[in-house]
């Protein structure tokens, strides 16, 4: 029973108390095993609110005064969903005041579900695969929806052959919206990124032959865009994967260098440096880099701070790109548990009963039944996580080390491509580190401006969702530099096009004194500084590829 205690301690902490991942793996106290906890409460989360209201037609807590709401929902998720059902003795007592109403719970449960227009559990299953939500489909809003992407590793294979082999027979459409109740064995080719397909979220390939042997890497759509918008040509030189771990985009990197190489000339081969400062994820980088077959063209640089690299070094003097994505607040992942909502089941209320007296008159009595009470920490547990003085303080630290990558990015004598991205929904990470690294100084002395939208790589050129144009024109002089701006970044908005929030721009510097090969004169001013200094342990935020 130690799971269940374990599970609603978590989700009856305060709201600062973090993400549910980092509730569950930051305590030492847990009784059962922290993976066992964590899917226990992200899947009672997932399904809160049609257990809730199954918990309350049934008429629970009104009858078990023993369980509290956040265990009714743990029990009852588990005896209706888990396998196994509860995870308890079959004498415990909380255990046994669960399953006393086993049918009616179980009867409820099919009613909702039906009522709600799923025809069996796998097909509400499958709409929760793609979203981190339950969503009522008689309401006026339509279920979150998100695919499964996969990218085609050309590196090892090729989109025709995988076509040939483990897509042979499958179903093609021509849209997203055609995967959403569409068959496993369906899939969509991506008109934007080279190589990438859409498959139903209710599709598994992990123990295809294919993923297996690295041909297939599943990476989210927008996960894509940024090795893609830095369009590399064999006149670019070495490139730089500044935070590169877990290691979609350095193998993405690599992908698209050796489609550009020419046997037949005479050229340098280009290098990927793939830094990663925490050596227990660089470790994760290398087997990725391994089993994508990237090795020839990638070095692993494990336990390697990007803000200690010294842009003078002769190490990284054909260094022409950089592509950074730095750790950010991941508030834009699909899923993310940072922004859980969890609705409690409600106690029942008081009732007025008429009865006659002896001396036949008529007396009303009030009868409640009443639950146990909640603990303190059971009723803070939020409805939302509302913005935080906190919050916007974690915001303002993880901007300012964004822009300390960036600016030290543009310090390399050789570079003149950079992109810059997050998978954050938030100005701060995003337009506002774009417009401050612009107008520092060191970017005005090297030459460095943005790439718009008419320069970049078709597939990015024809996005049509841009930067926050509102967020630009409060930090820039002129409505037109700001909207100009705002069009060369690029923006993903959480649950639409079947994608994660994300944001990319890219920087250049044209300047023929700034070509691969030529020094630059070391920058000594105030925004170099700043770059260089030694920042400390920083906290290190989400990858989207975590």
């Amino acid at each position: 029973m130690s799971l269940y205690y374990d599970a609603a301690t978590i989700l009856s902490e305060p709201t600062l108390a973090g993400s549910l991942k980092s509730r569950v793996y930051g305590r030492k106290d847990l009784k059962s095993p922290p993976p066992q906890v964590f899917a226990l409460v992200s899947e009672t989360v997932r399904w809160n609110l049609i257990l809730k209201e199954v918990i309350n037609n049934a008429q629970l807590l009104k009858w078990e005064r023993k369980l509290s709401p956040v265990l009714a929902l743990l029990l009852v998720h588990d005896l209706l969903l888990a396998k196994g059902g509860i995870a308890a003795a079959a004498s415990n007592p909380l255990r046994l005041a669960t399953e006393r109403h086993k049918a009616r719970l179980q009867a409820d449960f099919t009613r909702i579900r039906l009522k709600r227009g799923y025809a069996s559990i796998a097909a509400l299953k499958r709409d929760l695969a793609g979203s981190n939500r339950y969503v009522d489909r008689t309401g006026t809003s339509p279920p979150s929806w998100h695919p499964r992407w996969v990218r085609i590793n050309t590196l090892r294979t090729s989109l025709m052959e995988q076509m040939q082999t483990t897509f042979d027979g499958w179903t093609i459409v021509s849209t997203l919206a055609g995967l959403e109740s569409a068959e496993p064995t369906t899939l969509h080719i991506d008109p934007h990124v080279a190589d990438l397909i859409a498959l139903p979220a209710s599709t598994d390939l992990n123990h295809s032959s294919a993923y297996q042997k690295g041909e297939l890497i599943f990476q989210e759509k927008a996960s894509c865009f940024p090795a893609m918008l830095l369009d590399l040509t064999p006149d670019d030189g070495d490139v730089i994967d500044a935070c590169a771990a877990p290691g979609n985009k350095t193998t993405h990197l690599a992908a698209l260098l050796a489609s550009n190489m020419d046997p037949t000339k005479d050229r340098r081969k280009q290098h990927i440096w793939a830094i990663e400062r925490d050596k227990a994820r660089a470790e994760t980088l290398y087997k990725m880099v391994k089993s994508a077959g990237a090795q020839a063209l990638t070095s692993v640089k494990a336990g390697q701070d990007f803000l200690r690299l010294d842009p003078q070094d002769p190490s990284w003097a054909d260094v022409g790109a950089l592509l950074l994505d730095p750790s950010c607040s991941g508030s834009g992942i699909i899923g993310r548990d940072d922004t859980w909502k969890l609705t409690l089941p409600e106690a029942p209320l008081p009732q007025v009963v008429t009865q006659k007296s002896k001396h036949g008159k008529r007396a009303t009595r009030i009868s409640i039944d009443v639950p146990e009470p909640l603990t303190p920490a059971e009723k803070n547990v939020p409805e939302e996580n509302p913005p935080s003085n906190a919050f916007r303080e974690r915001l303002t630290a993880l901007s300012s080390f964004q822009l300390k990558l960036l600016l030290h990015a543009f310090r390399f004598p050789s570079a003149h491509k950079i992109t810059y991205s997050t998978c954050s929904i938030h100005e701060q990470e995003n337009e506002q580190v774009v417009v401050k690294a612009l107008q520092s100084s060191l970017a005005q002395q090297l030459g460095w401006r943005i790439l718009h939208r008419g320069g970049q790589v078709p597939g990015m050129r024809t996005w049509n969702t841009r930067g926050d144009v509102r967020c630009c024109g409060r930090l820039m002089t002129g409505a037109e530099e700001a909207k100009k701006l705002a069009e060369a970044c690029i923006r993903c908005n959480k649950d639409e096009d079947g994608m994660m929030g994300f944001f990319v721009a890219a920087f250049v510097r044209k300047d023929s004194s700034m070509s691969r090969g030529n020094k630059t004169v070391n920058p000594s001013n105030k925004d170099s500084a700043e770059a260089t200094e030694d920042d400390g342990e920083e906290w290190q935020g989400f990858s989207d590829d975590d």
